[in-house]
């Protein structure tokens, strides 16, 4: 039996979209419940309701953040093994059945992000450039040891040892995985279990998101100061690795055509100098939020 924890906030339709996927799935229905934590979403909780239609159990979070959206979600679950998705992604068919599945083997199973486009025929720069960089899950467990919680399986007692998600201004994905695996649980990358996510639909939200994930970065890492000094080299190299990364656009399968190589090398040596900017406030001011 497996308990699916889905946190949302203010994004009815891709919740909708998600959950229509979730009672696709191959896995038998008897066996598995969703439980969806909304962040206090500003459409109400009546609207959200109306989507889910009787589709999952759902609680109301008023503590703002994903990871408390994510634990309010997890207090209410009633079966050992977790299945952790977002509300704004489309899980395979055969998600749970594969991810389930891979728990015989592992403590912690990260499966394949899949980014897509809103429109497969008109690929702009912004949806280019995500199509190549984001969401490598594979080189986030093996190099940096986490697993995005768009698509997590573990257990209901490991989450009870390892405790729960921490409040929005950090990574709560990355710091949740570290703790995990810091007491010991094993963490792999399962290749085919897949949930599609859609592309950054333009240069504000990549901005947006980018700023978030900084201000994130920042809190969690630069504790000390050798810390601060690694994260100033870090900002330092920035723009050059975009240089490093030039290839992996000119050679990526994942997008087509002279012009979307173009515009997600534009984005890339954009995006890349944003950071570097970003970066240098942070350091300057100590405080999240400040860029």
């Amino acid at each position: 039996m497996v308990s699916v924890i889905v946190p949302h906030y203010s994004d009815l339709v891709g919740l909708d979209r998600c959950l229509e996927a979730l009672e696709a799935q191959t896995y038998p229905k008897e066996c598995f419940e969703i439980v969806v934590g909304d962040n206090n979403s500003p459409e109400g909780a009546e609207a959200v309701a109306r989507v889910v239609a009787g589709r999952a159990r759902l609680t109301i979070v008023t503590e703002k953040g994903a990871g408390p959206a994510r634990n309010g979600a997890l207090a209410l679950a009633r079966f050992e093994t977790l299945a952790l998705t977002d509300s704004d992604c489309v899980p395979h068919p055969q998600w749970l059945e594969r991810g389930v599945g891979a728990l015989a083997e592992l403590d912690l199973v990260g499966g394949r992000m899949v980014v897509f486009p809103a429109d497969t025929a008109n690929v702009n720069p912004v949806e280019s450039f995500e199509l190549v960089f984001r969401f490598d899950n594979e080189d986030y467990i093996r190099r940096t040891n986490f697993t995005v919680t768009a698509n997590l399986f573990t257990r209901r007692s490991i989450f009870d040892k390892v405790g729960g998600f921490l409040a929005t201004g950090v990574s709560e994905d990355v710091e949740w995985c570290h703790r995990a695996t810091a007491a010991g649980y094993r963490l792999g990358y399962k290749g085919d279990v897949i949930v599609r996510h859609p592309a950054r639909p333009d240069w504000p939200a990549l901005c947006k998101m980018t700023r978030r994930m900084d201000m994130e970065m920042f809190k969690l890492r630069v504790t000390s100061n050798v810390a601060r000094i690694q994260w100033v080299l870090r900002i330092l190299f920035y723009p050059l690795s975009a240089v490093a990364h030039t290839p992996k656009v000119l050679w990526s399968p994942n997008i087509t055509g002279l012009g979307q190589r173009i515009g997600a090398l534009l984005v890339l040596y954009r995006i890349r100098l944003l950071r570097s900017v970003i970066g240098f406030r942070l350091l300057i001011s100590g405080v999240p939020g400040a860029a």
